[in-house]
């Protein structure tokens, strides 16, 4: 590697999605922007700050941004109804920080609520010493034919926000707290360290999303794609010997993937448990109705609206599904209902 590319890259900020790469793989750079692809690496500067003004690191922690600073980041796309909607293309001119975990793209819409998107000039695509793009996928976890072998809990939710993380590590927690070494993670979405930290925080005994399968977000990923990522996952953690896993699916279940998944048969064989996250009754409502039509029925609603004893009510008067609050899902007892419905295979038909 160059001096006068080593510097640049010394001095950037790398960030959480990049936490797998071996950067000692990094031999130059190129501007060929228009042939990046998704979780291609991009070395950019910040032009000017908008919606992030942090950037999360590989090492665990957020950043402050400001103009001038490199960071490293992969092209990626987002969808994220409370943020953006971006693609995974890189304009030389500029493009955006879709993402504080480090995703590069171009935004195509905003939510009126926040601020317009951090403004990056992309500066290189990082390459290693044979000329080819160091992409994220190189790094990925190796496929695991073990994936059958793990029972998994979903948690799907109504919408971005809607209480599906929070679900999930607290139901990890109250499996911990069971005895079961459980394994909590991120099925699809955008990286990010929130929601693996929070995870991590609960003592599971293996924490991982879908950037250790390679991808920097899941959207505009095929759906083969996305299904071996899960498959990846599911693979290790019963490698590492967990007992369980509890998975969260992101978004909606209108959105892209998450809606392809449900209607997958693949996935709804795979599911041991379901646990879905809503924000009101209505919303309940509403999703478990869409659920029935693929023969799914969720085994507990939760979210937001288990915040409101009123709210909890009309749910149950609406469905007939249980609602449970978070300190609910991490009681042991509540916790060893799910685990030994899940090891002995009995779901609920809708």
């Amino acid at each position: 590697m160059t001096q006068d590319l080593l510097a640049p890259l010394a001095a950037a900020k790398w960030t959480f999605a990049t936490r797998r790469v071996d950067r000692a793989l990094i031999a130059g750079m190129d501007t060929d922007f228009a042939a990046a692809r998704a979780g291609d690496l991009i070395l950019a500067q910040i032009e000017a700050i908008g919606k992030h003004q942090c950037v999360q690191l590989t090492s665990g922690r957020p950043s402050n941004i400001f103009a001038g600073d490199m960071i490293v980041l992969a092209c990626g796309a987002r969808y994220a109804p409370d943020q953006f909607e971006g693609l995974a293309e890189i304009d030389p001119a500029g493009a955006d920080l879709l993402a504080g975990g480090g995703c590069i793209g171009r935004m195509v819409a905003r939510n009126e609520r926040v601020k317009v998107a951090t403004r990056l000039l992309p500066i290189g695509r990082l390459l290693d010493a044979a000329g080819r793009p160091v992409n994220l996928d190189r790094f990925a976890l190796p496929a695991s034919n073990r994936s059958d072998e793990i029972p998994v809990v979903v948690v799907l939710g109504t919408t971005m926000n809607s209480g599906k993380t929070t679900a999930t590590a607290q139901l990890a927690l109250g499996l911990r707290r069971a005895g079961y070494k459980v394994a909590a993670l991120k099925g699809t979405g955008t990286g990010a360290f929130g929601d693996f930290n929070q995870y991590a925080d609960t003592g599971a005994h293996w924490v991982a999303d879908f950037t250790d399968a390679g991808m920097v977000t899941t959207y505009h990923e095929p759906l083969e794609r996305v299904k071996a990522g899960l498959r990846c996952l599911l693979g290790h953690a019963a490698e590492r010997g967990c007992d369980i896993a509890v998975m969260e699916i992101a978004d909606g279940l209108f959105q892209r993937e998450t809606g392809a998944l449900v209607a997958d048969p693949w996935f709804r064989r795979r599911l041991s448990g379901l646990v879905f996250a809503c924000g009101d009754a209505v919303a309940a409502a509403g999703g478990v109705a869409i659920l029935a039509r693929h023969g799914l029925r969720p085994d507990v609603l939760t979210g937001i609206l288990s915040c409101s004893p009123m709210a909890m009510a009309e749910a149950d008067a609406a469905t007939g599904v249980p609602v449970l609050r978070k300190s609910d899902l991490s009681d042991p007892a509540e916790a060893n209902v799910f685990a030994l419905r899940a090891l002995v295979g009995e779901r609920k038909a809708a």
